[in-house]
């Protein structure tokens, strides 16, 4: 058997793979290159990128595993790995503290507008206090959470540490559920009025796509903060773009943009250009949710649980 590596994982899963079968990795291939590499691969470990197409998979004679080292999986054609009877596996929960924690972060860096003054210091080579003198202390505030998953329930946690109020939205769980993790669950419309940080914990989908736009932002307050640690199209950037060049929201911080896989992904040199980064309360970085060293060694040593499970290699 053969397994194929494209991304950077923990070494974990290379080293226990080859107990099995032989591994090679090529770190982010091009759609055309994988199509080239996968004919006898057995097992393909990856993360977000390059995407599955049908194309792919048709190339793909022996595949038998796609395990992927994230939640997502928004990136495979899934109808036709299911068509070819290949198995598609992916680790929800590994990284719910990487991406809470990061969540926390960028809330206190919208709260203290931190980034704001590195740039001053570093760049600038201002030193001046009194320019963030309206900074706040997250204690007091409330977070509203899309979303009350794994993620969602740890950023509420973390978030209670803080002294701030919890309040979650969430269709799938009753009242119950919120009151067991201290939160007050509302709906939607009730959640976006009250939170002063509003952070998105939410699969991409059909109903989640736009969630937060140009209607649900004119029902927030214009001093919240939206968080999005979640997928790139949950946010309408455009919306949000006119929302803060207009000053009817606080901030806007993202750990993803909608463009991020767009076509052929990182691997298909696409332009990251969004009117977003000209926004002063506007801050990102590329997608590193699950991108902490303990978050990785755990989605590896459960990656290869189930790809041992999987092939019956135990």
């Amino acid at each position: 058997m053969k397994c194929l590596i494209v991304d950077v994982v923990d070494p974990i899963i290379g080293q226990d793979l080859g107990k099995y079968m032989e591994v090679e990795t090529k770190i982010l291939p091009t759609q055309e290159e994988l199509i080239g590499m996968i004919g006898d691969v057995d097992v393909l470990v990856m993360r977000v990128d390059p995407k599955i197409s049908k194309e792919v998979l048709d190339a793909a004679k022996n595949l038998k595993v796609i395990a992927v080292c994230s939640v997502g999986t928004n990136h495979i054609d899934l109808e036709a790995a299911k068509a070819k009877g290949v198995e598609v596996m992916n680790a929800p929960g590994m990284s719910a503290n990487a991406v809470a924690e990061l969540t926390i972060s960028k809330m206190l860096d919208m709260a203290r507008d931190t980034m704001k003054a590195n740039y001053d210091v570093k760049i600038k080579h201002e030193w001046n206090k009194y320019n963030f003198g309206n900074g706040s202390e997250l204690r007091g505030h409330t977070v509203g959470i899309m979303g009350f998953g794994r993620i969602g329930r740890r950023v509420g946690e973390l978030a209670r540490a803080f002294g701030m109020k919890v309040i979650a939205y969430d269709p799938y769980l009753k009242p119950e559920d919120f009151e067991k993790e201290n939160a007050v669950g509302m709906s939607v419309k009730e959640h976006l009025k009250e939170a002063d940080y509003v952070t998105i914990h939410v699969p991409l989908t059909d109903e989640t796509r736009n969630l937060v736009s140009k209607e649900s932002i004119a029902t927030m307050k214009d001093t919240a903060v939206v968080l999005n640690m979640s997928r790139g199209g949950i946010v309408n950037e455009q919306d949000m773009y006119e929302a803060l060049k207009a000053g009817t929201i606080g901030g806007y911080a993202s750990d993803v943009l909608e463009n991020e896989i767009k076509v052929g992904g990182l691997t298909g040199n696409d332009e990251f250009i969004s009117p977003l980064f000209e926004c002063d309360r506007f801050i990102i970085s590329p997608h590193i949710g699950a991108q902490s060293l303990d978050a990785q060694h755990d989605i590896g040593v459960y990656i290869v649980g189930k790809i041992e499970e999987a092939l019956k290699l135990k």
